[in-house]
Parts: structure tokens; sequence; C-alpha cells
């Protein structure tokens, strides 16, 4: 069983939902982004999801796009990617890399795939590929015990979400609305049923994303879900802060209040 889905196991025994979080590597630096990490999954974030910054980041909201676009003028790379993987898996959590698919696609799938298993890390989340053209990367990744995540959305027809779940070996991400990632008041009532039609094609774990922001939230999703995704409400923290030593203090505070709402502490 994979250290993810151990995760997550772990948590439906203690009676909850997991906490996924989700950070950029190179917010502020490759180094302060590992900080970052070392403190939510200090905080109680129990997955990690590592992003890759991307020149066309067209499903992420304001808030991400800002912390990519800094990363990048800081001169990042995507080998940058398994020092914070390392960092995440050094901090006591399983490392996802949340990537679109052309920056791994120029790396070298398979000199991707090897960085990332020697990183320690658990696989990756597809956002922007589809598991029907999938097949070199699935190849790859398989090669390496490295588990590959794709998305349903609330949009998606029964045969899509059955393909889905067909060609997924982590968790099946359910977005809970459409659009661009991002904060919202709330996060869609699409997202319980989703992620019913889910389990019923055959998934094991559903894990849901887009617009959880707050502990209320997270506990609302939790009823359901194995997982609860989030990150501009993580990236926020960050961004928002005067210096290092205040971001990673509101970093920390954002992600206990949302392990307490899986926890059903909220």
């Amino acid at each position: 069983m994979s250290a993810v889905a151990q995760r997550l196991d772990a948590a439906k025994a203690a009676g909850r939902a997991a906490l996924i979080g989700y950070l950029p590597v190179g917010f502020p630096t490759v180094e302060g982004s590992c900080r970052a990490i070392e403190a939510m999954v200090g905080a109680g974030a129990d997955v990690v999801e590592v992003g890759v910054a991307y020149t066309d980041p067209v499903l992420d909201g304001p808030v991400i796009q800002h912390a990519t676009e800094h990363a990048l003028r800081g001169g990042l790379r995507v080998r940058d990617t398994f020092t914070a993987v390392r960092a995440v898996v050094e901090a006591g959590a399983p490392a996802l890399v949340m990537s679109y698919f052309n920056p791994m696609l120029q790396y070298g799938l398979e000199r991707f795939a090897d960085h990332l298993a020697q990183a320690g890390g658990s696989g990756v989340i597809l956002p922007d590929l589809t598991p029907d053209v999938a097949g070199d990367w699935l190849e790859v990744a398989a090669t390496r015990g490295l588990e590959t995540s794709f998305l349903v959305a609330p949009s998606s027809t029964r045969e899509r979400i059955q393909l889905t779940v067909d060609h997924t070996t982590s968790f099946v991400y359910a977005a809970s609305l459409m659009g661009v990632t991002g904060e919202r008041a709330t996060v869609g009532n699409q997202a319980e049923r989703l992620v019913a039609d889910t389990r019923a094609a055959g998934a094991r774990h559903v894990c849901v994303g887009l617009g959880v922001s707050t502990g209320a939230q997270a506990a609302d999703v939790a009823r359901y879900a194995d997982g609860v995704i989030v990150g501009s409400a993580l990236v926020r923290t960050l961004v928002d802060q005067p210096d290092e030593q205040a971001a990673l203090a509101a970093l920390r505070a954002k992600t206990a209040e949302l392990a307490a709402g899986v926890a059903g502490m909220s």
C-alpha cells in the first residue's frame, strides 16, 4: 500500500478526513518554500501537494498565479521540485507533485520519474491531462512505483468518471466547482454527489479540492470525502504577510484551523 493510501486510511481509522495542503515550490524562494512545507506539516497537514510553477497556469487562480510568477522570476527550475519533495518527506508526510504536463514532458518523463522517486515522492497529480492520452506517463510511472491522480469535475459524464477511476492509481481528485482554483464563500453542493458517483465507479479514495478556505468548509467536505485539498487559502498566508516569520505563523494558524475542521472540531 502506498504512503498516500496509508495516510488516508489512517485518517479514516481516526474518524476523520485527511488534510492535503498545496504549496508551490519557489515562493518566496526554494529554501523559503521548504520551510513553509515543514511548518504546514508540523501544523497538521497529512499529505502535501508540491506545485510546479508554469508559465501558462490556466487552471490557477490569482493567488497561486502570483506566487508561481514570483518563483519563475526568481529563476526557479523544474529540478527544484525535488528539493521540495525531499523536504515534505523529511517532515514526515507523503509528497505528491501537482504539475501541468508540459514541464514534465520538457524535463523528460523518465528523468522526471527517476528524480521524483529518488527524492521519495509518491506520485503526481495531473490537472490538465486526461487518462486516455496519458499512456506514456502511466507506463513510466508504473515502472518506478509512482502513483497518478486524475481529476473529475461536476461536468464529468459517468463514462468519463469510470475512465478516470480505472486509470487513477492514487486518490481521485474531485474538483468541487467548475473554474480556476481559489477561495470561495461556499464549496458548492455538487461535490457530494460527485464523490458518491466516483465511489460508485470503484474509486477507493476520493479527495475534494477547489474553494475550501476555512475550517468550517473543511468540516463540511470531510463529511463525505476521504481528503480535503486546500491550496489558495494556504498560499495566501505566505503572500499577505510582511516577512517570513509572520508568513510562517499565519500558515501554521491556517493549517491548524483546517486540521481542526477535518477532524470535526471546527
